[in-house]
């Protein structure tokens, strides 16, 4: 062993030292009880959800393994035929989906544009992109709430898609356009030489490459709108309010319908955590591409 082998074993830390041991099976263990920790409230929900409501006010979910015999489907059965809570779930759909792929297509086509198109102000303009991204959703619910109430939208589902459009834009300008920056110049060009023109070289090359950081923005946006609370609140009325907005009404009546509560919440976390899961790795590689240029 050399001399400045020896060197730098003495200058390790004591904190690096542990740091490196642990970073085996030790550490392993502990992420997955962490992991483990975490879906304790997921599977409580979820075992209430299968629980008569007479159980649910006398014990803890955790008495479900003393007492198999309380498992029932009762609760979803009294969910499907409340149709308050049912007709939220199909309004959540539609507000979700169309809030989602507008934003995706949208952002995606003005990414490109701000990454590889040559116009007047580009610059400028993205700046004002990026300048967007701080701007509270709460300084827009009075304007837009008279705008719409002037053109006839105010409590419609159109409504509240359209106010998740416009604060998921800038987003998603903002991440498609890193990623597109990194797209090698020459492959552009060498698609532009073969007479691809600029919407078959955006639909045939730069989407298939942007697949991860479009899958990203994907769940982003999905997550942000199906969760949200405050802007169907404000936005939309009892023929087109969401599931958040059902389940919130439903407990302020707790004690007449708590049979729906717990699965209709499973429900509404199930979906967006089933998404998630579904994407996770294009997820991870496009949040990781699309934050550095």
């Amino acid at each position: 062993m050399t001399v400045l082998d020896t060197s730098v074993r003495a200058k390790r830390s004591l904190a690096s030292r542990v740091a490196s041991r642990a970073a085996g099976g030790a550490l392993r263990v502990f992420l997955l009880l962490v992991a483990l920790f975490w879906l304790v409230p997921a599977f409580g929900l979820l075992v209430s959800s299968f629980r008569d409501p007479t159980d649910i006010a006398a014990s803890g979910w955790w008495k479900v393994f003393s007492s198999p015999a309380q498992l029932t489907a009762k609760s979803y059965q009294s969910l499907l035929e409340n149709g308050d809570v049912t007709s939220a779930l199909f309004n959540t759909v539609y507000i979700t989906v169309p809030a989602t792929l507008l934003v995706v297509v949208i952002g995606a086509m003005a990414g490109y544009a701000f990454a590889w198109l040559d116009f007047k102000g580009r610059d400028w303009w993205f700046m004002a992109v990026v300048a967007l991204l701080v701007v509270p959703v709460q300084v827009a619910l009075i304007p837009l709430s008279d705008l719409f109430g002037k053109i006839g939208i105010f409590g419609d589902i159109i409504g509240v898609v359209l106010f998740h459009v416009g604060f998921g834009l800038p987003f998603a300008i903002f991440l498609l356009r890193n990623f597109f920056a990194e797209i090698p110049r020459e492959l552009l060009e060498a698609a532009r030489l073969d007479g691809a023109g600029e919407a078959r070289l955006f639909a045939t090359v730069v989407l298939p490459l942007a697949a991860p950081a479009i899958a990203s923005l994907g769940i982003f946006q999905f997550l942000w709108v199906w969760n949200d609370m405050l802007v169907a609140l404000v936005f939309s009325d009892s023929n087109s309010q969401p599931l958040t907005v059902a389940l919130q009404q439903q407990v302020r009546q707790f004690g007449s319908n708590i049979e729906v509560l717990a699965p209709g919440a499973f429900i509404s976390m199930v979906i967006p955590l089933a998404v998630f899961f579904a994407f996770q790795r294009q997820f991870v590689s496009g949040v990781m591409a699309g934050a550095v240029k």
